[in-house]
């Protein structure tokens, strides 16, 4: 740990995204001046809520809510300032191959009987598989919110290191393996150990590949899997939910939270350049020249992003400058909102009347074979001839988001290369965007024609509308050797960076991606360490 013995005089945040916030909230909190300098000319990062087509509104990139850490909530009083979190009425319904359909949710005991349709054995299993996920992610769920060691930080990092070793020795063995087999194993290996029935498998195994580009034979890919079930809403763990408005009602209680603390922020603000003097952060320099002094400067921006456009080169040490160009970024997503005049009509579960599996997150992806397929299209052709997708529908629980009778639907889409021969251009985002609503019809044949409008982004239009370098959702793949004290490099996982005084607060540095605002959390006490 690196203690400068001075106060801070003032704390500039580099972007508005949750995480920045989060971070500009505990900072300001505690005395410290700050000014949150957003790009955009609305705050929130990729959780926004933008209208993209008359009447009709929806969450621009991040579409659904679990991983909030609901200290978050109660620190900054979310809930005071507007925020409301509802429940979906199911968890995931899954149309198979074979014309038939899975769902999972509404208790354990429902979901088993559901589950029993293809497989006992799997129904008898269920329990068990998720008291396993319990186990393992309790025990992370507590490593998120600490800091992890850093090799550099002498005593501090060892201490730190002693005591979270400690936390995974204590476990029984039986946990110890299954911790293990989470880090290492592919999600197929992982559920194969567990279940028999594909559909079983692959509504599992769709954790697994979101916002990852991979298959789920790539080894590591069980613990993307793990990581989406840390969370939960309303004091349900591993439920998913809904903020009233859109993401961008999180992002907007949150800068209220800010605001009544006293932290100020700039919107349209860009960052060119992160100030440094003697070694030091010294402000930021925005677009247009004027330039904001501080001793405190925390990022939320992806790792990459930050240190190959926003710091001088000459600021950072040459091994560190490789191992940030190494850094892999790209989760092959290809995101829509679409403006429907009905709901679909499922082909395996026929209605247009509101039913609970459209209020669900509706997974395109039947089988683990599927899903690598997927992949392996992707990596050689540039996107799926059969992509996954995840379609919710947030307007069968929020009506705010659609004239009455009419709804709104996101679309998650994988996979799609980041990088295409000869780059992205209108007209192939415009071609793959057709080809996610060709997949969608498929299993419900009036998609199509009830499509009244749509907005898509491909991986090059989320870098360049909010700065997710190579379209990557989490800043950084979430893989064994970018995670936890590697995160993003290994010797800077404590939200220090080589510039003294500069601070990574976004999802580039652990726990990772999602909505969860862990990283500014952690960030925002270890700066208050460093200047108390």
């Amino acid at each position: 740990m690196r203690v400068i013995r001075r106060r801070a005089r003032r704390a500039v945040v580099i972007g508005g995204g949750h995480n920045g916030l989060v971070c500009a909230f505990y900072l300001a909190r505690a005395g410290i001046p700050v000014t949150v300098c957003e790009r955009r000319e609305i705050v929130g990062g990729a959780a926004v809520t933008e209208t993209f087509h008359p009447g009709f509104r929806n969450s621009a990139a991040s579409y659904t809510v679990s991983l909030l850490d609901p200290v978050v909530i109660a620190d900054m009083k979310l809930h005071d300032h507007g925020l409301r979190i509802l429940d979906r009425p199911l968890a995931n319904f899954l149309p198979t191959e074979d014309g038939r359909y899975l769902k999972l949710g509404g208790g354990l005991e429902r979901s088993q009987q559901e589950i029993a349709r293809f497989s006992r054995r799997d129904a008898e299993a269920l329990p068990a598989y998720y008291a396993m996920l319990e186990r393992v992610g309790a025990v992370l769920r507590d490593l998120a919110r600490r800091t992890p060691p850093n090799q550099p930080d002498g005593l501090a990092g060892f201490g730190r290191a002693l005591l979270q070793g400690n936390a995974l020795r204590r476990l029984d063995i039986e946990t110890q393996r299954d911790t293990l087999a989470l880090f290492t194993k592919s999600a197929r290996e992982m559920l194969d150990s567990w279940f028999e029935s594909d559909p079983i498998k692959a509504l599992f195994g769709f954790d697994s590949v979101v916002g990852n580009f991979a298959s789920p034979d790539s080894p590591g890919s069980a613990y993307v899997l793990l990581h989406h079930t840390f969370g939960g809403v309303n004091g349900k763990p591993g439920s998913w939910g809904h903020a009233v408005g859109g993401m961008g009602a999180i992002t907007q209680s949150m800068a209220a939270a800010c605001r009544a603390v006293g932290a100020e922020i700039l919107l349209g603000a860009t960052v060119e350049r992160v100030l440094t003097a003697g070694g030091h952060a010294a402000g930021v320099r925005l677009a247009g020249g004027r330039e904001i002094e501080a001793d405190i400067v925390a990022a939320n921006v992806g790792p990459k992003l930050l240190f190959e456009r926003l710091v001088d080169p000459a600021d950072i040490d040459a091994d560190f400058r490789s191992r940030i160009a190494a850094y892999r970024c790209g989760s092959a997503t290809f995101r829509m909102n679409v403006a429907l005049s009905e709901l679909p009509d499922f082909t395996c579960l026929p209605g247009t009347s509101l039913a609970e599996h459209h209020g669900s997150g509706i997974v395109i992806g039947p089988t683990l074979d599927y899903m690598d397929r997927a992949y392996q299209d992707a990596r050689h052709q540039g996107w799926s001839s059969a992509p996954i997708i995840e379609m919710l529908i947030p307007s069968t629980i929020d009506d705010t988001l659609a004239p009455k009778g009419q709804h709104v639907a996101s679309l998650f889409c994988q996979h799609v290369h980041p990088e295409l021969p000869g780059g992205w251009t209108d007209a192939r985002r415009e071609q793959i965007a057709d080809l996610m609503i060709e997949t969608v019809t498929r299993h419900a044949p009036n998609f199509r024609r009830s499509v009244l409008g749509r907005v898509a982004f491909s991986p090059a239009d989320l870098e360049a509308k909010f700065g997710l370098i190579g379209g990557d959702i989490f800043h950084g793949r979430m893989s064994l050797d970018q995670l936890w004290a590697a995160r993003p490099v290994l010797g800077h996982a404590s939200y220090r960076s080589p510039v003294r005084g500069l601070y990574l607060c976004g999802s580039g540095a652990h726990p990772g991606g999602g909505v969860s605002g862990l990283p500014g959390f952690n960030a925002a006490r270890e700066i208050r360490r460093d200047w108390r």
